[in-house]
């Protein structure tokens, strides 16, 4: 006897790909109380994670995914699930859109509640009432009801009728410490330098000695992508590992200075301040990580120089360690930036030449571990990617334990001429806090102080702290009348650090040298708080200079706040 079939759910013959597959995910506090994990899809994010994650090479597919119209017209279903040790813990799914006027506050948000047991919940869009703002896929965030909670998370997304995705690659448990895992991480030693500074930390923290090792960098040595963030970088990692393995007690200590989205042309601005603590720290290891972050540093490798140089030359003489990360195309910087390492003789270790080749082996024929593996997002490693990176660096240190004690050729002769450029090698910061004599700043209407900041977990805090916190704000709400900020100073130098945000009511200046125009400050163009740093002087001679900002015709009743200066005079 046979009976009416139950028809079929067609949800679970729908197409699918996943843009994040077991990803660790955790409640970080935020300045404003919220427990959040962040993760964003706009500059090209979620094409990356479809194609690194979800195996997508459709390029009418990924290119639908570069805006919320396309979007719309790929996805039909939004599927995210959530693990955590308790399964009846609720957590919060956002998935929301960036608006074409209000980035932050104007597009459409796509929100769910989960619970923490694995179940998939599935988020219709022709359900979702859309905003006429819309412009693109912005971020996934995930709120936790307390912090610090850790849980595993998917998000895939089914694809309307006509539209097919590739079957979900199986992806097998890393083997680390396997001879194939060894050999992949024996490939990052691009060059082993001169190790004699390395050599005189890892014997004086076998004495007992205090030993200070410090990581300067981007978003990458800030921990973006672990989980959590404090513990699971490669920074803390490491640093965890030399002190293992050379430390007595607790002899050595932990400086992690990494900033996100920023190059070394903001790197050497706030060593003093963000490694050397105002000379409250001596370094004896500067691990220097800016090969994905300096593609936009406006002087292709002098800024770089010049941070390496005065890192070089510190009273106590650290050793520097060029450490090159990778982004998920395959692509950095250490082509151009090795001249640097080779020509002070400095270790050099790439991750890129550690993981790239076998990315493109088969499970089973090589591969140690996959893309998805390996990168968060497109930009940052997994809590797996950050201790390869760790591994990679310990590998070096125990390497250099190995080497004979060698003279520092540069106690004696100094530095070499640089190969690319040091114009940068002894900038200062100035700012409300740090002014130097002979200098002459009225603030004129950019006389308010901004407290919303970019901020980072520095060293090994779950705690934010702000990036430039004595500034110069202007706000047109508040402000009486439209008066210039003035700066006048000797120099033969001259960096502006101003805000960046996505906030519609920031505005733009525009920034005056000896009365001709420079330059007009965005602070648009990157779309998130995060602190710009533009060259204003980079001359041969050093004179006095007089510049002016202020806002541009139309924005005076907007914001724009300079975070401070950088500045190369020998005068003070």
């Amino acid at each position: 006897m046979s009976g009416k079939a139950a028809p079929k759910d067609p949800e679970n013959r729908r197409s699918f790909f996943y843009v994040m597959r077991d990803k660790e995910i955790f409640g970080s506090v935020q300045p404003d109380g919220r427990n959040v994990q962040f993760i964003y899809e706009d500059m090209g994010r979620l094409v990356n994670g479809a194609q690194v994650t979800g195996n997508i090479t459709d390029e009418g597919m990924l290119a639908m995914l570069r805006d919320t119209a396309g979007f719309r017209r790929l996805v039909h279903s939004i599927g995210v699930s959530v693990e955590t040790e308790d399964p009846a813990q609720e957590i919060g799914f956002v998935f929301q859109m960036y608006g074409k006027e209000d980035r932050l506050g104007g597009g459409t948000q796509i929100c769910a509640t989960l619970r923490g047991d694995g179940a998939e919940v599935r988020l219709r869009l022709e359900e979702q009432e859309w905003s006429s703002d819309d412009k693109e896929p912005g971020q996934i965030l995930f709120l936790f009801s307390r912090p610090e909670l850790l849980a595993m998370a998917n998000v895939r997304f089914y694809l309307n009728d006509g539209f097919q995705a590739p079957e979900a690659e199986e992806e097998t448990e890393i083997a680390f410490g396997s001879e194939l895992y060894q050999s992949m991480i024996q490939r990052s030693l691009m060059s082993m330098g001169d190790t004699a500074r390395t050599r005189r930390a890892i014997d004086r923290a076998r004495n007992g000695d205090a030993v200070t090792v410090a990581y300067i960098g981007g978003s990458i040595t800030q921990g973006a992508g672990a989980t959590p963030i404090n513990t699971e970088c490669y920074a803390y990692q490491s640093y965890q590992s030399f002190a293992k393995h050379f430390g007595r007690g607790n002899n050595v200590r932990f400086i992690k200075a990494g900033v996100g989205g920023t190059p070394s042309e903001l790197g050497m601005i706030r060593f003093e301040r963000d490694v050397l603590r105002d000379g409250r720290e001596t370094p004896d290891l500067v691990i220097v990580e800016f090969a994905v972050n300096d593609e936009g540093d406006e002087t292709k490798g002098n800024c770089y120089e010049s941070l390496v140089r005065k890192i070089l030359m510190l009273p106590n003489r650290p050793a520097v360690i060029l450490l090159f990360s990778v982004f998920a195309d395959d692509w950095n910087l250490q082509d151009r930036l090795k001249v640097v390492g080779e020509r002070y003789r400095l270790p050099m270790i790439s991750v890129l030449d550690a993981v790239t080749p076998q990315f493109r082996l088969k499970p089973g024929k090589g591969r140690v571990l996959s893309k998805n593996q390996f990168f968060y997002d497109m930009f940052h490693p997994t809590n797996a990617g950050h201790t390869i990176m760790a591994d990679c660096l310990t590998a070096f240190f125990e390497q250099a334990a190995k080497e004979k004690t060698q003279e520092d050729d540069f106690l004696r002769n100094g530095l070499p001429e640089p190969v690319i450029g040091a114009d940068f090698e002894q900038i200062k910061l100035l700012d409300r806090k740090e002014m130097p004599a002979g200098a002459a700043v009225s603030c004129g209407s950019f006389c308010l102080t901004d407290n919303d900041l970019q901020a980072v977990e520095m060293d090994e805090e779950l705690t934010f702290t702000p990036e430039f916190p004595h500034n110069w704000m202007y706000d047109g709400a508040k402000a009486q009348g439209d008066e210039p900020f003035v700066l006048e100073l000797c120099c033969k130098a001259l960096v502006l650090v101003f805000k960046d945000s996505g906030e519609v009511n920031a505005g733009r200046a525009e920034v005056f040298v000896d009365g001709e125009k420079r330059l007009t400050a965005d602070p648009h163009i990157n779309g998130w708080i995060h602190c710009n740093p533009v060259i204003l002087i980079q001359e041969e001679e050093e004179k006095r200079h007089v510049i002016q900002i202020r806002m541009a015709a139309g924005e005076e009743e907007k914001e724009f706040t300079i975070l401070g200066f950088g500045y190369v005079s020998f005068s003070h």
